[in-house]
């Protein structure tokens, strides 16, 4: 059988074209990192976040990164990021869905604001789905056998005791990838999902309003396994291998990044 360029090359992605969406910070921008290091051909950076999103390419190397401007909220802007990567570099072998926002408010059912549930899923819901349609739209139409690869959460495998519409929204992350892993299987596309326990992020940082430290000694006591802190990099080694060829037959795969979750506690 012959070797895979990767395989000879020794880096995984080698010669792939990647979509990261959220990848101006937190998890999105060490994965974005992480899939160059590892030989992607171009990596497309996705988010709002303009000046964040330059700022992480250049860092990159814009002969292997770009940044483009993407409101995941709005079809148009998801169809034109699609559109933009296939046209410029002639296929999408590998999209990590990882844009998503956090509960503006830790509220529970009996105190459910509809309108602020809205908004969670309008991002991490409705917007993911966008971002898989037209992402396995373009893989189905480039007879691409790709890896799609979205970031939920471990509240969207456990019920919580506040956060109620973000834990909802991350349910609904993980239901949208099992759908899809079943539906695009007979065109070779891979569809899995990532579930961090609660990390430092520039997100989770505003949301707590806390350091990186902080944050991260308040997360702690959510994991069983002492003795590492989970970081950002954690989460992008396990988006790295389901993007790759090591997962080669893994599909429908909520990979949980927890540390053994202790589950009588709440996340964010």
């Amino acid at each position: 059988m012959a070797e895979s360029s990767s395989t000879k090359s020794g880096l995984r992605l080698a010669g792939k074209v990647a979509i990261v969406t959220g990848g101006a910070s937190g998890i999105g921008k060490e994965t974005a990192h992480l899939f160059a290091n590892q030989g992607a051909r171009m990596v497309v950076i996705a988010d709002i976040q303009d000046e964040l999103g330059i700022q992480v390419a250049e860092s990159i190397g814009t002969n292997k990164c770009i940044f483009i401007h993407c409101d995941i909220r709005i079809e148009d802007d998801v169809k034109n990021l699609v559109q933009l990567t296939v046209d410029s570099y002639g296929q999408i072998d590998i999209i990590h869905c990882n844009a998503g926002i956090a509960s503006p408010s830790n509220q529970t059912l009996l105190e459910l604001d509809i309108c602020q549930a809205y908004g969670v899923f309008a991002t991490n819901a409705i917007g993911t789905a966008l971002c898989v349609k037209y992402a396995a739209q373009a893989m189905v139409a480039g007879k691409v056998r790709g890896s799609i690869v979205c970031t939920a959460s471990i509240a969207g495998s456990y019920g919580v005791a506040t956060g109620t519409d973000y834990s909802m929204s991350k349910h609904a992350v993980i239901g949208l990838m099992r759908s899809a892993s079943v539906q695009l299987a007979k065109y070779g596309i891979r569809v899995n999902s990532v579930s961090p326990n609660g990390l430092a992020t520039p997100l989770t940082e505003k949301l707590l309003n806390a350091d990186a430290k902080t944050v991260e000694e308040i997360f702690s006591k959510y994991s069983m396994l002492k003795g590492i802190v989970l970081r950002t990099n954690n989460v992008a080694d396990a988006v790295l291998f389901l993007a790759s060829n090591d997962s080669d037959f893994v599909t429908g795969l909520d990979l949980r990044v927890d540390g053994n979750y202790i589950t009588n506690a709440d996340v964010i």
